[in-house]
């Protein structure tokens, strides 16, 4: 676990006894930099890195930063050249308060203590995370939910509430963590504890455009100078590679890698042997189109085997994306090779609008502009009062439509989640259910798509999807894997100036009816391969539902962590068997998804002494 972590607060902890509980918790080892006594706060503060990590330590003010951000001031970039990221940031964030954050950019994570005062924040992105909490006059923090946690202030117990966050999204999303009264923070946002009170906020938001664009050539000659300047920044000059899926976004930075580095570049691909699953051709497509060096690998289910357990002790909180195993794995040849750096292609969908279901979305969404004496007083009775319709197809159609349609977004989107669909009553016992609130989940849904500058629905749903499916996911998913393998990842496509960039663009130029991104492929043409552009989207996704029938040992090691999870008294024992005879009789892969969310967060538990 790379980071740091440290307290603010009660002196009646001995802190020597902290640091190596702590420690020993997060199973820090190597090299620790220690600030004590940074204030009038006792302030304590453990640093330890994968990532670029700078501290500062001088005349009561202190000061972290974590990553390697750039600055747009010309004074504080002069000071981090010659006294450290720290050091500028402590003058900054001395001179300037929270408003320092509008002058450092990039991905990182800053703690700054200036008297009694505790300041702390992460990047736009969301790529780099912190936790904090305030308990007992003890506000302490870390960059891991689990170093708040181990502090003796709080408690290693497990919350009810983020145990169903797991189930229904596959991780514990921010604000909250899987330990009570631990908080993460949100993409851009600040924390400043000061006088035993917090002040939360955003210090800055996707600025979308809802209509209206210059000439698509112009467009065009900015996406590409900034898309180049956006790898050129990521790649600094150091050996780095790419993981190669074979989709768009990677392929895209693929090439956009090998004419930064001017010299053919190794690229790291994973396949599978199971129809559906495996692109690898679209890969050595994108291959031969650039000149790439390739190394690829076809994942087992030896592999998944082998990897479960290692996934398992490297998340902090319970994490259920199967395709963490190919991440892990992809990142794991890499550095056996020798690569320090590797670059990732997440965040396209996200920020261009790559996603399927923001065009079925916009289909349902036209219904609402039907004028309701026509919906309402018209077709509505029409369709739902004609007789026998329910066993008619076209009117079982346009019932099923209008249906969906008259549930608002974000809402919709959730109508293909498992848990969603199905009665939480047949799913969880009924002591578990007494402690949670089930409506939570779309209450944070809700919370984050209104909270996007735009009134429009596609840009809405890519403002839910950055936070949710990226910061919250895949981002957690990519850069988790590649610390357990040792090696630093950076994510070229959500560089500020692109983001921004893309914010800029009309939604018809994101979603055009069926056609995903379309701006993105249109400008792309001639620079990525025509059969890339046309394909379909696949990612790097794990076919865990049909091996976990076809593979013996799979199996069996599935079957003993469900098992073993069957005693915690979370789960209805009667749910878990039709599941599991859905998974076998009807679809492996849907039903395969929740017996491995299952299987992960009993690993996590049994790793983490639970």
């Amino acid at each position: 676990m790379y980071g740091f972590c440290g307290w603010s607060g009660s002196e009646r902890w001995d802190s020597k006894a902290v640091v190596e509980t702590i420690s020993q918790t997060l199973g820090w080892e190597g090299e620790q930099v220690i600030l004590d006594s940074a204030g009038a706060t006792g302030q304590l503060v453990l640093c330890k890195g994968l990532y670029p990590i700078d501290a500062w330590n001088q005349n009561g003010v202190a000061a972290i930063v974590l990553g390697s951000p750039e600055w747009r001031s010309e004074l504080y970039a002069k000071i981090a050249h010659e006294q450290g990221q720290a050091a500028a940031f402590a003058k900054g964030y001395q001179e300037m308060g929270s408003n320092i954050l509008q002058q450092i950019h990039g991905s990182f994570a800053v703690l700054a203590t200036v008297d009694d005062k505790v300041f702390l924040a992460v990047d736009r992105l969301g790529v780099h995370t912190l936790s904090y909490g305030l308990k007992d006059g003890v506000f302490a923090f870390g960059s891991s939910s689990r170093s708040v946690a181990a502090h003796p202030a709080f408690s290693l117990d497990l919350d009810p509430q983020a145990i169903f966050h797991f189930f229904f999204f596959s991780d514990v999303p921010s604000p909250g963590s899987v330990y009570p009264g631990v908080e993460k923070l949100q993409p851009a946002q600040y924390v400043e504890y000061f006088n035993g009170n917090l002040h939360r906020d955003f210090y800055w938001d996707i600025k979308y455009v809802d209509a209206g664009a210059p000439p698509f050539a112009n467009l065009k000659e900015r996406f590409h100078e900034t898309l180049e300047n956006a790898v050129r920044r990521s790649y600094d000059e150091a050996p780095a590679a790419a993981f190669l899926s074979g989709g768009t976004d990677s392929s895209t930075v693929t090439g956009m890698l090998t004419r930064v580095a001017g010299e053919p570049v190794h690229t790291y691909s994973m396949g599978f042997s199971v129809e559906g699953f495996d692109e690898m051709e679209y890969a050595r497509t994108a291959v031969r189109h650039f000149g790439a060096i390739p190394h690829e690998f076809y994942v087992t289910p030896e592999d998944v085997l082998n990897t479960l357990p290692i996934l398992a002790s490297a998340y902090d909180e319970p994490f259920g994306n199967e395709s963490a195993v190919s991440s892990y794995l992809c990142a794991s040849h890499a550095k056996r090779d020798g690569v320090k750096v590797l670059l990732a292609g997440d965040g396209g969908d996200e920020v261009f609008g790559g996603n399927e279901r923001y065009s079925k979305q916009m289909v349902f969404e036209h219904y609402a502009r039907i004028p309701d004496v026509f919906s309402k007083k018209i077709l509505e009775p029409l369709v739902f009062g004609f007789p026998g319709g329910k066993m008619l197809w076209p009117i079982r159609k346009v019932r099923s439509y209008i249906e969906q349609a008259r549930v608002p977004l974000p809402d919709r989107l959730e109508s293909y989640n498992h848990l969603y669909r199905t009665s939480l009553d047949t799913v969880f016992e009924p002591e578990f259910l007494d402690k949670i609130n089930r409506d939570q989940p779309i209450a944070m849904l809700r919370e984050t798509y209104n909270r996007a500058h735009s009134e429009h629905p596609i840009n809405r749903m890519l403002h839910l999807d950055m936070k949710f499916t990226l910061a919250d996911n895949d981002l957690r998913k990519v850069s988790r894997t590649c610390e357990a393998a040792g090696i630093e990842v950076r994510y070229p496509l959500l560089d500020e100036a692109l983001v921004e960039f893309a914010a800029e663009l009309p939604p018809d130029y994101k979603v055009r009816g069926s056609h995903l991104r379309w701006f993105y492929k249109e400008a792309l043409k001639g620079f990525l391969p025509k059969e890339i552009i046309e394909k379909k989207k696949h990612g790097f996704g794990l076919p865990f539902g049909e091996w976990a029938l076809s593979h013996p040992s799979l199996n069996a090691e599935v079957e003993r962590l469900t098992q073993a999870f069957m005693a915690r008294g979370i789960i209805r024992p009667e749910y878990l068997s039709e599941v599991k005879r859905c998974h076998a009789e009807e679809h492996a892969t849907f039903y395969g998804t929740m017996l491995w969310r299952i299987a992960m967060l009993e690993a996590w538990m049994q790793a983490h002494g639970y």
